[in-house]
């Protein structure tokens, strides 16, 4: 079984060659004197080999190949080819978009009115760009964005801190269905945990709606309504101004 003094006394050779370890996993040694630890293994009668990592400073120690064995290991007992598996993070991680690019095809593809697209481009470019723009989307948390829009709301302007939350939720909603496997930080930070806002309509009072009838009386209107503003005729009109919102007529 292999030590890491044992690792560190290896010496290169003319050609490549190999020293053993325990569970099938073994060490690969370079004319140039790079170490690198590797496992072959057999899955559905075919011969494979998957790259665990490079020995040293700038790579992984033996313990942490000895947990990545174990990994490929179970994998391949579970029928997974751990090799396979690799090539796919790796073009993964090669393919992989920032938040930037999904943020730019979303305001490009995703069907919304003019005025909508033109709002929510102003707040991406001006809120989230400079922050996020070369982030990729498994890089957001949902505290990334609870403290970013939590700083949002103190220099006061709560309204956009709740779009800046809704448009991220879109992007990542956009990128998930196009076939990206990643969480949606913006699931996990309601907007009630962000802001809230308290209604400011209410009713007018008599005294209101006496200088506005009054003032109905020097302004353009059609008869019957003139018609109305007589003692005779009293005007008899829901006034939506007097109403609490949900409150019938």
């Amino acid at each position: 079984m292999l030590t890491d003094a044992t690792l560190k006394a290896l010496k290169p050779k003319e050609k490549v060659y190999k020293v053993a370890e325990r569970d099938g996993m073994y060490v690969r040694v370079m004319p140039s004197g790079a170490i690198s630890f590797r496992l072959d293994y057999r899955l559905n009668g075919r011969r494979e080999t998957v790259y665990l990592g490079r020995y040293g400073r700038d790579g992984i120690s033996l313990a942490r190949a000895r947990e990545k064995c174990i990994d490929a290991r179970r994998a391949v007992a579970e029928g997974r080819s751990p090799a396979i598996e690799k090539q796919r993070d790796k073009r993964r991680l090669k393919e992989a978009k920032s938040f930037g690019e999904f943020g730019e095809k979303w305001l490009t593809a995703a069907p919304m009115a003019d005025s909508t697209r033109a709002m929510r481009r102003s707040i991406f470019e001006r809120e989230l760009l400079p922050v996020w723009r070369n982030r990729l989307l498994t890089e957001i948390t949902p505290d990334d964005l609870r403290a970013y829009c939590g700083g949002i709301v103190e220099r006061g302007a709560p309204a956009t801190a709740i779009h800046v939350r809704d448009i991220l939720k879109q992007i990542y909603g956009f990128a998930i269905l196009h076939g990206e496997k990643v969480a949606n930080p913006a699931d996990e930070v309601g907007p009630a945990s962000i802001a809230t806002f308290v209604p400011k309509d209410r009713s007018l009072s008599p005294s209101e709606i006496r200088v506005m009838l009054k003032q109905l009386e020097h302004v353009a209107t059609l008869p019957t309504i003139r018609l109305g503003m007589r003692p005779r005729f009293p005007l008899r009109v829901p006034f939506p101004c007097c109403l609490r919102l949900a409150q019938p007529c």
